[in-house]
């Protein structure tokens, strides 16, 4: 594997404390190569044919295009480029919309220290990823969902 091209991430969010410390995090994996960044969807999307990324780690919540927006226009676009929503949102329904719109993982800020780079390297390969709290919450919380979403998730 030590051959293999680095993946190409462009990271999406608001917050440019939070894209540095991302940054600064993913830049520490050999195996991963940051390309851009941006603070908001429209500026993404203006940038994404120079920086072709192979995933985008894309937060939910910023101005001018929010996330799930971002999300579907970038598939449209590109559909085999793999999207990680990394999120503070936990609510039942931005985590649909993010799966109905092509997101290929779903991960908690909160969740993020511990499964940031599982969720990374299972979204590489082709299987999605659900935060574990989230997955938890929809086990107990509504059965035929879980098992509806249970085949992307990461057991």
């Amino acid at each position: 594997m030590a051959s293999q091209d680095p993946c190409r991430v462009a990271v999406v969010d608001d917050n440019p404390l939070f894209r540095q410390g991302l940054r600064q995090i993913l830049d520490g994996k050999d195996d991963l190569k940051i390309v851009g960044e941006a603070g908001d969807g429209l500026e993404f999307l203006l940038l994404l044919k120079e920086l072709l990324p192979d995933l985008v780690i894309l937060d939910i919540a910023m101005p001018t295009l929010k996330g799930i927006e971002t999300l579907r226009q970038v598939k449209m676009k590109y559909p085999g480029m793999k999207v990680l929503i990394l999120t503070m949102h936990k609510e039942r329904e931005y985590l649909l919309a993010a799966i109905r719109a092509g997101a290929d993982g779903y991960v908690l800020k909160e969740d993020a220290g511990e499964v940031l780079f599982s969720a990374i390297d299972t979204i590489r390969h082709g299987t999605g990823f659900i935060s574990p709290i989230l997955l938890q919450e929809l086990e107990q919380s509504n059965k035929p969902l879980f098992q509806a979403l249970k085949f992307i998730a990461n057991d």
